[in-house]
């Protein structure tokens, strides 16, 4: 698999994955069959452009419903509408994502105290816990930067009710190696695993289900020994009440007749989905990509984010013929602006998690003088308020959604 983090790429992945996104997707998505078996034709793989903003969920259902009909495409169609509905639902209950960040400190903090959990932690961090399968998916996880939808689910169930580890700490190794370690669909992921996304609802990993599911693998099944065969979902002490945010008001051709700045940040490195209606003056790029953890982002993952932000910056030059500059963390972000004229500064929406927590910070200033301007998708805008408990009320609405946004001939 070529995972070049370009928007050229994506593109170019998402013409090859095309064919498969109907039928094909719904017969066989759930199968693992291993990176090297063609490149994982069952799944779109989208998953890091997504996140990098490189591509958006809307021009790639756009792509998708031009080729298959929406009844074809209904578990593709569903399966993007899934990442949307987990930002959407994070950002009511930004509780969930504070809460987890505090709980992944002390697990981390409790690691060093206790040899015990130490090496359980290491075992399975380093892929050798003795079950294949389990063991497998780390080697792939850090090796490649990617697993299988499916694998993610089996791995974070074994984590939790057979090794029995804190699930803070696996979500976290997720986001330290996956390239498209998104806060919001990995953290709530694996609390549907554990249990606490939808309450009392789990999911336990079967041994017979994952060998029938990784059978095309080129070595074959993989084997699960040893499965905990009953487990009680988690439960957690607190509530995490939901709020509707304060979305951002739609672009007004009002607001870009002063000359303003563009911030590209990790999760919209590129201009091309944001549709500008005015040239910037200057290009603005905020990584902040090792702040998704306090311990060391995976070889695969910081190559994926580096050179999405580099290639956003030289393509958005390229574009608008001006200049770009990147802003490192710590630096004021004023005298950027005044150098280049710029009197406001256009940020696509910062999702809860942590780039919000990252880059927020330092443009506060700039929004308490009213001098930001938040963009928002209007996939997002339209599904988010749908997004208040299970799948279920974003699912009965996507027809209805994708006819709003004028997606697919709606």
């Amino acid at each position: 698999m070529d995972w070049t983090p370009t928007r050229a790429r994506g593109l170019a992945r998402l013409a090859e994955f095309l064919p498969a996104a109907g039928r094909s997707y719904t017969e066989r998505r759930n199968h693992d069959d291993g990176p090297a078996s063609e490149g994982r034709s069952n799944v779109s793989q989208l998953s890091p452009w997504l996140h990098a903003g490189l591509l958006s969920e809307a021009e790639v259902l756009e792509s998708v419903l031009a080729h298959h009909s929406p009844r074809a495409a209904e578990k593709f169609v569903a399966e993007v509408f899934w990442r949307i509905y987990f930002k959407g639902y994070l950002e009511q209950r930004p509780s969930v994502w504070a809460s987890f960040c505090e709980s992944r400190d002390s697990a981390l903090a409790a690691l060093a105290g206790n040899a015990g959990k130490r090496t359980a932690y290491a075992e399975a961090t380093e892929g050798k816990t003795g079950i294949q399968a389990f063991d497998t998916w780390t080697r792939e996880l850090v090796t490649t930067g990617y697993l299988h939808n499916h694998a993610r689910m089996w791995f974070a169930s074994i984590w939790i009710f057979t090794l029995r580890l804190d699930w803070h700490l696996g979500a976290d190794f997720f986001l330290r190696h996956l390239m498209d370690g998104d806060a919001a669909s990995n953290t709530l992921s694996w609390r549907w695993v554990a249990g606490l996304h939808t309450k009392g609802k789990h999911y336990l990993a079967r041994a017979d289900n994952i060998a029938r599911y990784t059978g095309e693998r080129e070595s074959g099944p993989l084997s699960a020994e040893g499965l905990a065969q009953d487990a009680e979902p988690l439960q957690e002490p607190v509530e995490h009440p939901r709020r509707l945010p304060d979305l951002p008001a739609r672009l007004a051709p009002r607001d870009l007749t002063q000359p303003f700045a563009l911030l590209l940040h990790d999760e919209a490195v590129h201009h091309r989905p944001l549709a500008l209606p005015a040239r910037p003056v200057l290009v603005i790029g905020a990584s902040r990509a090792q702040t998704r953890s306090p311990g060391m982002i995976g070889a695969p993952a910081a190559r994926f984010t580096q050179g999405a932000m580099a290639s956003g910056l030289a393509e958005a030059t390229e574009a608008f013929g001006c200049p770009a500059v990147e802003w490192h963390a710590g630096e004021p972000l004023e005298p950027l602006l005044s150098q280049a004229g710029a009197e406001r500064l256009v940020v696509p929406y910062l999702p809860a998690g942590w780039t919000r927590d990252a880059v927020s910070p330092g443009i506060s200033a700039l929004a308490r003088q009213n001098r930001v301007i938040t963009l928002l998708g209007e996939l997002d805008r339209a599904t988010w308020p749908f997004s208040k408990a299970g799948f279920f009320g974003v699912g009965k609405q996507i027809d209805a959604l994708l006819g709003e946004c004028g997606i697919g001939g709606g």
